[in-house]
């Protein structure tokens, strides 16, 4: 189980780290130069807030990017491609540890995972640890503003545990009532809602932010489909 997992996610991690040098690192860089005031989107007459940073969440990291220290130009090209795809594999290993466990519990209730029902766990991953928290938190661009760290971060981890649960008893519950429960749970966190700032005063532009969310979204859907595909079948090979 341990071997199929970390196997599935280095290599999902290897692609994902492609996938990020591809469409999405070129936006970070445009971002930290607007986050350094290198260049300017617009100006405005009023003064910002003194805070004009921005914090990652843990998840947030996870699921999209991992970019530079305060100053990026401090470290080389090829380190922080390197640390890049480090953690990206890392990270994708853990959670392909977590798809096969995932597995390992749902055949002691009778359920065989084939790559096919491999791929659709992947997807279901997908919506629990980036889709359903981007509803909310969508992924921040360097330049970018949100609300208190800790606060986002609990948020974070309350949606993945709600939208992972829902998605299992919507797939595995047998009656009408874990159906009920499932739905609950996947509405929950947004009826709650993500923190939010009271105003909104970040430098990167907001087309810029928005094609970096898209694209950080479709890297890991389709990342996310190929670790569950591959865990799935690395999963079933050992079974037989």
């Amino acid at each position: 189980m341990l071997a199929g997992g970390l196997i599935a996610g280095f290599a999902a991690g290897l692609l994902a780290a492609l996938l990020h040098f591809a469409f999405v690192q070129d936006l970070i860089l445009l971002g930290e130069q607007y986050e350094s005031g290198a260049l300017v989107h617009f100006e405005t007459s009023g003064a910002a807030p003194a805070a004009t940073g921005h914090d990652h969440a843990a998840g947030e990291a996870a699921g999209s990017h991992v970019h530079g220290a305060a100053d990026p130009g401090a470290e080389s090209a090829l380190q922080r491609n390197a640390l890049t795809v480090l953690f990206t594999a890392l990270i994708y290993a853990a959670y392909g540890i977590l798809l096969v466990a995932g597995f390992a519990v749902a055949e002691q209730f009778g359920r065989t995972v084939s790559p096919g029902e491999g791929l659709l766990w992947g997807l279901a991953g997908f919506a629990a640890f980036q889709l359903a928290p981007a509803m909310g938190l969508p992924p921040e661009l360097p330049g970018s503003v949100a609300a208190d760290l800790g606060a986002r971060q609990m948020w974070w981890l309350a949606t993945v545990v709600a939208t992972g649960g829902g998605l299992a008893l919507l797939g595995y519950g047998r009656t009408a009532l874990s159906a009920a429960l499932g739905g609950a749970l996947l509405a929950a966190p947004h009826v709650v809602g993500a923190p939010q700032l009271d105003q909104f005063y970040g430098v990167a532009p907001p087309e810029l932010a928005a094609t970096f969310a898209g694209r950080v979204l479709g890297v890991g859907f389709v990342v996310w489909a190929a670790l569950g595909w591959l865990a799935g079948r690395l999963w079933s090979s050992a079974s037989a």
